[in-house]
């Protein structure tokens, strides 16, 4: 996780961490648009509370922490209500040899993570994609760390079904200890 300067201002934060808070916000939605708003919203929030936010330890954690609950919320008032985001686009098997492979890899992969429940998508994404470790999701997500390693092996066998042909690393080879 990258640490901010103790004297860095809302736009130059913005300006560093917009890009990492958009691929959070997309791999958790799955909708450019809905993410594009995801990140406005949590932003938005931090920068009414800025000073207190740039006193953090790490600014990024608590805006991620922001967006993380704003997409959990958005996703259980969709859930409550019995509407449901549009099904993802079925992709055709390519030619193995294609050389844009993966980014149908990269399509199928993110699919398969929005057919996991919220709490375990969002534990894989801080897992794989932040590099964050056990504790650091728990104190994140305020559950335990067991309840981390127990929705992250969860997670990944629901994705290694979803994948078989993938190589889906395994909960216990990865398991880490956060800082």
């Amino acid at each position: 996780m990258r640490r901010a300067s103790p004297g860095i201002d809302f736009v130059e934060f913005v300006e560093q961490r917009a890009g990492a808070l958009f691929r959070t916000a997309y791999v958790l939605t799955g909708d450019a648009h809905t993410a594009e708003d995801l990140v406005q919203e949590a932003l938005e929030r931090a920068c009414r509370h800025w000073r207190r936010v740039a006193r953090a330890e790490v600014p990024e954690a608590y805006v991620r922490r922001i967006l993380v609950n704003l997409a959990n919320d958005r996703w259980r008032r969709l859930h409550r209500s019995g509407e449901r985001p549009a099904p993802e686009p079925v992709i055709e098997r390519p030619d193995p040899r294609d050389a844009y492979r993966s980014v149908e890899l990269r399509a199928e992969l993110v699919a398969a993570l929005h057919t996991l429940p919220m709490g375990m998508r969002t534990v894989v994404v801080l897992y794989y994609l932040h590099d964050l470790g056990d504790r650091e999701i728990a104190q994140t997500l305020d559950i335990s760390p067991g309840a981390v390693r127990s929705q992250l092996a969860r997670g990944l066998a629901k994705l290694r079904a979803a994948l078989p042909r993938q190589d889906v690393p395994s909960a216990s080879s990865t398991s880490r200890e956060g800082a």
